[in-house]
């Protein structure tokens, strides 16, 4: 039986040699064609052609080695005394197709370090392709980036969220842990819309205010509310940039911190009460709520209670606006699954070797994970009364 299934697959290896080295030749042929007549265009004559029209002469040929998604093949290069080579036909300079530069760059935007790539050509093509191929076919996502970076922002975004994730990139020969800073909005449509991505030295008020200097400049406009978390530099930023705009702290991140001031023994016990205040069905009773674990926890864990009283207001902003929205406004967990697949990318690559190629491939990671919140309304924005929300403001 095994003898049988190994002749098998030796069999289909075979058939698919020779489908292989039948398109190869399928696609050289056509290119070879489409060279002589284009030759034929600048010489103004056939081959052995004696006509008056001629304006050139030919000059012999050379062989040219493209590499292809089916593997690598060699190109009879016609060319004349003069004009040279119709190069343009596969590109001058070119040694891959368009098609398989396209594959590469979504394999390594996809999770294949420039280590493996070879790897992975030499298994579909028969080639290998070296890093330095694999970093100078990237850098053409640089059109992405700058694409994000200017692109306009068109109409009000009521509802704007900032969060950070941390990478290492080299700085000045020395590889430093950097912030990429990422900002997505609710657009007056209810869908999301990822508006800016920026790498700043650390999570600072320069950074912060950098990249919300940008979008302002870029048409943003009616944000009513920012979802972040409590970071000071950011925090800054905004009321420097968006100063009349309310802050909502991320709850999620506000528990988190209040349970590490918390022995664990207890954490499971106070992370349900402490849950209880953020899922009121009002400003007032969550006042109560926090009035009352306050009181049953201070004596015991005065530090955790003091973590959740100074945090109270800045975690219950959302209570102003529509409570349809309310789930959607206490944390930044839409956030969370960007973050999970830039940080699963980034650890296929270590350090990056600067920030530009840092930028280049979490832009590229950030827009193709955000291209499904073009297909559904994140909110109903049509419950928003901005009259309601400026007076509450």
């Amino acid at each position: 039986m095994d003898k049988i299934v190994e002749m098998e697959r030796a069999r289909q290896e075979d058939l698919r040699e020779d489908l292989r080295s039948l398109f190869q030749g399928a696609i050289r042929l056509t290119l070879e064609m489409v060279l002589e007549e284009e030759l034929k265009a600048m010489v103004g004559a056939r081959r052995f052609e004696r006509v008056g029209s001629r304006t050139d002469h030919r000059n012999g040929t050379f062989l040219r080695r493209l590499l292809t998604s089916i593997g690598q093949i060699e190109v009879t290069m016609p060319r004349s005394r003069e004009g040279g080579s119709p190069a343009e036909v596969v590109g001058r300079y070119r040694r891959r197709s368009e098609e398989l530069d396209d594959m590469i760059v979504e394999a390594y935007v996809g999770g294949v370090s420039q280590r493996k790539m070879g790897d992975v050509t030499q298994a579909l093509m028969g080639e290998q392709v070296g890093r330095s191929t694999v970093s100078r076919t990237a850098k053409r996502l640089d059109a992405a980036v700058t694409d994000l970076r200017h692109q306009a922002i068109e109409g009000p975004h009521p509802y704007l969220y900032l969060d950070a994730t941390y990478l290492d990139a080299r700085w000045a020969r020395k590889v430093e842990n950097v912030s990429a800073l990422v900002a997505y909005a609710v657009g007056p449509d209810g869908r999301r819309r990822l508006l800016g991505i920026t790498i700043g030295t650390e999570e600072s008020e320069a950074s912060w205010a950098e990249l919300l200097g940008q979008l302002v400049e870029r048409g943003l406009s009616g944000v009513a509310l920012v979802i972040a978390d409590e970071h000071a530099g950011l925090a800054a930023a905004v009321r420097r940039v968006l100063p009349e705009v309310r802050r909502q702290r991320c709850t999620v991140h506000l528990q988190r911190n209040i349970l590490a001031k918390v022995p664990r023994r207890l954490r499971k016990r106070v992370a349900r009460e402490v849950a209880t205040v953020f899922q009121a069905p009002g400003l007032a009773e969550a006042k109560k709520l926090l009035a009352e674990i306050t009181g049953r926890w201070t004596k015991e864990l005065p530090e955790a209670m003091h973590v959740l009283d100074k945090g109270f207001d800045a975690a219950t902003q959302f209570y102003a606006f529509p409570e349809d929205h309310w789930a959607r406004l206490r944390t930044t967990n839409g956030l969370e699954r960007l973050h999970g697949e830039i940080k699963r990318r980034i650890r296929a690559v270590g350090a990056f070797p600067d920030r530009a190629s840092a930028l280049r491939l979490i832009t590229a990671v950030a827009i193709r994970t955000t291209e499904a919140w073009a297909s559904r309304r994140y909110l109903d924005l049509s419950l928003l009364n901005p009259k309601e929300v400026a007076n509450a403001a």
